[in-house]
């Protein structure tokens, strides 16, 4: 039975997923801070749907787009995780998008649907490394 969009992938689904070998998933790991999958006892990885999206995003700029490590690492930096998510979802590197966008036409206030999804990532990022911190902090 396939697993649902929201369910928890492993390394080897996330793998296959991207068409990358796990050791990349690891690599990458250690290249790029923003790649946090859950780990659980004994270093196992879960990738939550959020991850899977950041390492689209990743694959396409570096296979896809030509960009290098520190290149990904620059546009990070510069414009933030939001941006390598809308470039794995087929977005061209080079545009942007304004503050307009994040609202619904006509509807001073409300958020579409696309800043909603951002939101609830950056929520669950939050929660994940509040849950770290936690952890951290019992353990002193």
């Amino acid at each position: 039975m396939a697993k649902g969009p929201n369910a928890f992938r492993t390394i080897s689904e996330a793998a296959d997923e991207l068409g990358v070998p796990q050791h990349v998933l690891r690599f990458w790991e250690t290249k790029f801070s923003f790649i946090r999958p859950m780990k659980r006892a004994g270093g196992r990885r879960f990738y939550r749907p959020q991850d899977i999206a950041v390492l689209r995003g990743v694959r396409a700029l570096l296979h896809d787009e030509g960009l290098t490590i520190k290149g990904v690492q620059k546009l990070h930096k510069e414009q933030g995780v939001r941006r390598l998510v809308s470039v794995g979802g087929g977005e061209a590197a080079g545009s942007t998008v304004g503050e307009e966008a994040l609202t619904v036409a006509g509807a001073p206030g409300r958020l579409d649907a696309g800043a909603k999804d951002r939101l609830v990532f950056a929520l669950e990022d939050l929660t994940s490394v509040k849950a770290r911190l936690d952890a951290l902090l019992k353990g002193r």
